[in-house]
């Protein structure tokens, strides 16, 4: 049965509370195996006869949205593809500072060509973009908070819904359950 590591957009923040315990309650009688949460923002690992990865991610979110009574996009990839992503995000050039923070917009389905050219070339001297199949690396030397390439922005660019992660828990995430 294939594994599927899973990113949970928007929990745990606000109102939007999502405790790893009942998710993996939750997620173990919706009939997953192996259910494994990491930190509190939304990373777990699941096994399930699904293979299809679009399938998994509309059943999770089916799941987790209609058990926490808010909408929670879900976006998944198998250990390899989480290990490969990570792996190339670090072995980028950054296209700004050398010491830029990296981030991972992981993301569903195709990106539009058009947002990719649009991200590729985008011309804010602190920030930058990548994209890495279907995920995007971002480099930003100011952090999160002033930055304009946000993923409402992302999202709004590429017409697919993502979720972020520094690239340090994305490499946490990798060396515990990459391939």
């Amino acid at each position: 049965m294939p594994v599927w590591i899973g990113f949970l957009r928007a929990v745990n923040v606000g109102k939007r509370q999502v405790r790893m315990a009942s998710l993996r309650t939750l997620l173990e009688a919706e009939g997953y195996e192996e259910v494994e949460t990491h930190i509190q923002s939304g990373n777990l690992k699941v096994r399930s006869g699904v293979r299809s990865a679009a399938k998994v991610e509309a059943d999770l979110r089916r799941a987790i949205s209609d058990e926490f009574g808010f909408d929670v996009p879900v976006v998944v990839r198998t250990p390899a593809q989480l290990r490969s992503l990570v792996d190339e995000a670090e072995a980028l050039d950054s296209p700004i500072a050398a010491d830029a923070k990296r981030y991972v917009t992981f993301m569903t389905g195709d990106l539009d060509p058009d947002g990719v050219t649009a991200l590729h070339e985008w011309k804010v001297a602190t920030e930058g973009a990548r994209v890495v199949g279907n995920d995007i690396v971002l480099f930003l030397s100011d952090g999160v908070q002033g930055s304009k390439l946000t993923n409402a922005r992302i999202e709004k660019l590429t017409g697919a819904v993502g979720t972020a992660r520094n690239i340090s828990v994305v490499r946490a995430l990798a060396d515990k359950w990459g391939d």
